[in-house]
């Protein structure tokens, strides 16, 4: 069976991923969303990225060295500086650690990766790579936290579409903190 394309990340209640300042502060996870989240990465073996996202996440390579970090911090950190990730930019022109440039298009990468052995699944990351892989019906699953904000613009989760994607409840979840987990699989 090849491995599944997921699409996970925090959103607003009406539907950002960023604010119109491009600020994300309202979705800091509290401890059990953390936990929550920490234990989505573990099931996943290899992380798409766009440039912008790769950037913000470069943080987390050397976060094992800042003292301030918990226990479930260091722990993500661990995680996040082992696990294998693709950054698609045009920019870009190197990469740091666990990391490679992608050497081809989203299809023929997601491809590559999709017949890979494998039992975890192929994470995207990042708003603009996201549209992109949605555009080109490659997502099979949605994985989203909603956060009980208003932030009144930003970036969108859902680019719009010019089509109709049909999706299949899997499951959902409300935190102590409000945030509901929503888990849906694309209809095939």
């Amino acid at each position: 069976m090849a491995r599944e394309v997921t699409c996970s990340m925090s959103i607003s209640l009406d539907g950002y991923i960023v604010g119109p300042d491009g600020g994300f502060d309202w979705s800091a996870p509290d401890e059990e969303v953390f936990q929550f989240s920490l234990d989505e990465v573990r099931g996943v073996d290899v992380h798409l990225l766009g440039r912008r996202l790769y950037e913000t996440m470069l943080y987390w390579e050397t976060a094992d060295q800042d003292p301030l970090l918990d226990d479930k911090e260091l722990e993500f950190a661990d995680i996040w500086k082992r696990l294998p990730k693709v950054v698609f930019s045009r920019t870009l022109s190197a990469v740091q650690g666990n990391t490679r440039l992608a050497s081809g298009s989203l299809v023929e990468e997601i491809g590559r990766l999709k017949a890979e052995p494998g039992v975890g699944g192929i994470a995207v990351g990042g708003a603009t790579l996201a549209a992109e892989v949605a555009s080109l019906g490659l997502i099979d699953e949605y994985r989203v936290r909603v956060y009980p904000v208003l932030v009144g613009g930003g970036i969108p989760f859902f680019p719009e579409r010019e089509q109709q994607v049909r999706l299949e409840h899997v499951e959902s979840r409300t935190f102590g903190s409000r945030v509901v987990y929503l888990r849906y699989r694309v209809a095939r």
